[in-house]
């Protein structure tokens, strides 16, 4: 199934759940500068863009005190296609 577009959205945030995802192994937990050397944005970028996927419910923090974030359930459904782009919204204070 296709990706939902949704306008808030960048190619930061699909190579960040990407990263996160891990196909075909097991998901990752990560902080925000293992991702960056990833996925080639920067820390400032891949940070911004965390902000905004855990506002819209993609990801969440496995372990906020050590600043390591996971992938959610809501965020393995965007990838696979199969939630509507309604259904990504934002938190008033992040949109």
């Amino acid at each position: 199934m296709r990706r939902p577009h949704v306008d808030w959205m960048t190619r930061a945030d699909d190579a960040i759940l990407e990263f996160l995802l891990n196909e075909g192994n097991r998901q990752l937990i990560a902080t925000p500068g293992v991702i960056e050397v990833n996925i080639g944005y920067t820390l400032s970028t891949v940070n911004q863009r965390l902000r905004k996927l855990k506002s819209a419910g993609l990801v969440e923090y496995h372990d906020e005190e050590r600043g390591m974030y996971e992938l959610t359930k809501k965020g393995s459904a965007y990838l696979a296609g199969e939630i509507k782009a309604e259904d990504l919204t934002l938190e008033e204070n992040l949109s």
